[in-house]
């Protein structure tokens, strides 16, 4: 009997988020509601700007509006089921809504982790080799760059949401989080996961050992090139062509680092603190880093700017 009960197959997950400090789980609802609101809107005024400025029809601003489309898909995966679980006293998810946000989630990141390795390819070209920039860059290249990325993130998260599908699911299903994330929906399989562990770090190599090592070389050589160039207005002008960039950069990755990086503590009494912190610095890699990209491409981009105040004035015009 004791086998049967052990053996039940979990057909849903209870989300424990901020169960445990009610306090915060309104304030955060607020605060949550108005980034994801500035997400939407941010994103896609970029997107709106990139598809219909003509100026705007080159490898980066391309990348840019794949960049902001994917943001969108990425927090819409997950936000709302962290909307509703601060309003919701029973914070449950249907396995089959958990496999269909984990997938989503993961792909995502993973499609962002390739996508701004991408991009940084199309900086340097363009700093490094301006005269071969239109022929490198080419919309016969660019396209399937692009392309290739959401594919490669897409694969890699179904690979990792099967072999997490296929453990069993027993008795424990209290996820530690705020959505199904796939490290918290590990912990609870009754079965050993150290294949899906390998398989996890092979990928997070993949993912983002190497795009942040292709992206590291690539400034090399554009910060290299930026020095040579003999005028102060002319490096100026080249360094602002990938600051934006940059700066998203450093906020992507150096969040990841911080949230996976980090030391866990041995201090029982410093576990739930540790657990509050780990699912605070999640929320800000998963909502507040989607928040700051248009924010970093509109304050420092002076063709974004140009487009944004374009369509505004022609909406202001047609009215």
């Amino acid at each position: 009997m004791e086998n049967a009960n052990q053996t039940v197959s979990v057909t849903e997950f209870i989300l424990l988020g901020l169960s445990a400090h009610p306090k915060l789980e309104k304030t955060f609802f607020v605060l949550i509601l108005l980034m994801y609101l500035v997400i939407l809107l941010g994103n896609g005024i970029l997107i709106l700007v990139t598809a219909l400025d003509s100026r705007l029809h080159t490898p980066m601003y391309f990348f840019l509006g794949n960049l902001s489309f994917l943001d969108i898909c990425y927090t819409t995966s997950s936000v709302p089921l962290i909307l509703d679980s601060f309003l919701t006293p029973r914070k449950t998810v249907s396995f089959s809504a958990c496999v269909v946000q984990m997938f989503l989630s993961f792909a995502m990141g993973a499609t962002e982790c390739v996508l701004l390795g991408m991009m940084a390819f199309d900086r340097y070209v363009a700093i490094c080799n301006p005269l071969r920039y239109p022929v490198v860059m080419s919309k016969a290249a660019y396209t399937p760059m692009a392309a290739g990325s959401w594919a490669a993130g897409s694969a890699a998260s179904m690979v990792q949401t099967s072999l997490a599908m296929r453990l069993p699911f027993c008795g424990n299903n209290i996820i530690n989080h705020f959505t199904c994330e796939i490290l918290a929906v590990l912990k609870l399989a009754c079965a050993d996961i150290s294949t899906n562990v390998i398989s996890m770090g092979v990928t997070n190599v993949i993912f983002l050992g190497v795009p942040v090592l292709f992206i590291f070389v690539s400034y090399v050589f554009i910060l290299t090139t930026i020095l040579r160039i003999p005028s102060a207005e002319g490096r100026r002008k080249a360094f602002s062509n990938c600051s934006a960039h940059l700066t998203v950069v450093v906020v992507f990755y150096g969040t990841i680092l911080f949230m996976y990086g980090k030391p866990k503590s041995k201090d029982p009494l410093g576990a739930d603190k540790q657990d509050v912190s780990d699912k605070l610095t999640s929320l800000f890699y998963g909502v507040v880093t989607p928040m700051l990209n248009p924010i970093i491409y509109s304050l420092r981009n002076k063709d974004v700017k140009a487009a944004v105040r374009n369509l505004v004035s022609q909406k202001c015009f047609a009215q």
